[in-house]
């Protein structure tokens, strides 16, 4: 457990939400606002007034949120790079992709790459996926059926990065769509970011449509911590009368941000295996850092969790 008392202060000032982000993603296939629901029996065993879970089971026609990120960003980063409005739709982005023969390359440990491959496959274009060798076939097998080329790296997730790097360099048209930033690459991950937050102003929403309060604590997956930076600047951000408390929640095998919030500075990790694989990610993505060592602070005494695969399936 990590306890960040400072981050009880912060305040995000930077503006967390962009007014075009919710109108493109109503524009897209499938959208609907997905289900925000109650737990009062884990409510009443915590002796806690609500928790609400939002599902995100079904987003865009894909089993994870993770499209709500990437569609935004390579909305931006296309229609910038082919001097195309942002409301520009997806045949008329995609028929300027195509022309300029751009090939999206990303990698993943599931459900982002699948995502990056559904929007390469709405344009039209080609995509390119690097997956780590832990990856099980049949999570291989969803992303290929999107139309991707999914390439299996000798090595961890970290790696799988540094091989995405090399082909989006080496491709005439590649474009380099990640969800984690670092030094020289940071644009395109801060789109991601702009797009996670339709989640949270469909939850705010909700919760007034239920008569309800608004947010107290907000707890977060991490990964790469792009999510986590998403929730955190929403709920610590300047224009709220009250700001929330921010958890974050990642695999004691993965826990980067933990490790770097206890070093003061992003400490890459190896990681060891988990059934979380979606968050087996050794470095804390850096954008994603300047927001979370400021702003997670937790319940309570606790700001970070850490746990074991036992704990995540006593959680399910």
């Amino acid at each position: 457990m990590f306890h960040n008392p400072s981050a009880s202060t912060y305040k995000h000032t930077n503006p967390s939400t962009n007014p075009s982000v919710s109108p493109f993603h109503r524009s897209l296939p499938d959208y609907a606002i997905t289900p925000l629901i109650p737990l009062p029996d884990l409510a009443q065993q915590l002796g806690l007034g609500h928790i609400l879970l939002k599902d995100e089971s079904s987003r865009l026609g894909l089993p994870a949120f993770k499209i709500l990120g990437a569609s935004w960003a390579i909305q931006v980063a296309l229609t910038k790079k082919c001097c195309l409005p942002i409301t520009s739709t997806l045949h008329e982005l995609g028929a300027a992709a195509r022309k300029e023969g751009v090939e999206l390359v990303t990698c993943t440990e599931g459900n982002w790459g699948r995502a990056v491959a559904r929007m390469a496959k709405y344009l039209g274009v080609k995509a390119v996926i690097f997956v780590p060798d832990f990856m099980d076939e049949a999570t291989q097998e969803k992303i290929r059926g999107e139309g991707a080329t999914v390439v299996v790296v000798d090595g961890d997730y970290d790696f799988s990065i540094e091989k995405a790097k090399e082909e989006a360099e080496k491709a005439g048209g590649g474009m380099l769509v990640m969800d984690v930033s670092w030094e020289g690459y940071d644009e395109i991950p801060e789109y991601v970011v702009q797009g996670y937050i339709t989640m949270l102003t469909e939850t705010d929403a909700q919760l007034k449509d239920m008569d309800m309060k608004p947010v107290t604590h907000a707890i977060a997956a991490v990964g790469v911590g792009s999510w986590a930076q998403a929730v955190t600047s929403h709920y610590k951000s300047s224009s709220l009368a009250q700001t929330a408390t921010v958890i974050t929640v990642e695999p004691d095998t993965a826990a980067s941000l933990k490790t770097s919030l206890e070093a003061g500075a992003i400490t890459p990790i190896s990681t060891g295996h988990t059934i979380c694989n979606g968050m087996n990610c050794g470095t804390t993505s850096t954008t994603a850092w300047e927001v979370l060592r400021k702003g997670v602070d937790g319940s309570e005494e606790r700001a970070v969790w850490s746990c074991d695969d036992d704990g995540v399936e006593e959680g399910v």
